[in-house]
């Protein structure tokens, strides 16, 4: 189980897994142990800022992806939201368990609600392109910040 940084805002509290990378979008991207591969999903501020997921729609395993293009989207009560690749690489596994319980992005962001495992292709290049936890904790604070001015 990982450790978080939290912030709450209003009624809301947001947590940044401390154990992985982010976009600045606010996908996360988790290094898997004695692999090259990668797990992806969304940030808890993500998942929550566009509501209850009812469709989650990655590309197939084998599609390959650019570093910026969009792997996936998410239909919620609010909005269709595009997802871009945090980095290029091979989708290898979708998660299957968002057909039947898409609702595991929202309640499970960190863990059971990851969208899909990625082969990098150029993860050495792209890595530093990312963010660490404590940076994209103060891009979402900024966001959230941004979020409570138009209330």
């Amino acid at each position: 189980m990982p450790e978080y940084l939290e912030m709450t805002a209003d009624k809301f509290t947001f947590r940044v897994a401390t154990d992985r990378l982010y976009s600045a979008q606010g996908v996360w991207i988790l290094p898997e142990p004695d692999s090259k591969r990668v797990r992806v999903g969304l940030a808890d501020y993500l998942q929550q800022h566009n509501g209850d997921v009812a469709f989650a729609n990655v590309k197939p395993a084998g599609t390959r992806v650019a570093a910026g293009e969009q792997f996936a989207e998410i239909e919620t009560i609010k909005a269709m939201v595009d997802l871009h690749a945090p980095m290029s690489g091979t989708i290898v596994e979708v998660n299957a368990a968002l057909n039947a319980s898409p609702e595991a992005i929202n309640q499970s962001p960190y863990e059971a609600g990851w969208l899909a495992v990625v082969e990098p292709s150029a993860w050495d290049a792209e890595r530093c392109k990312l963010l660490g936890p404590a940076a994209y904790f103060a891009v979402m604070q900024a966001q959230v910040q941004e979020d409570l001015k138009g209330l």
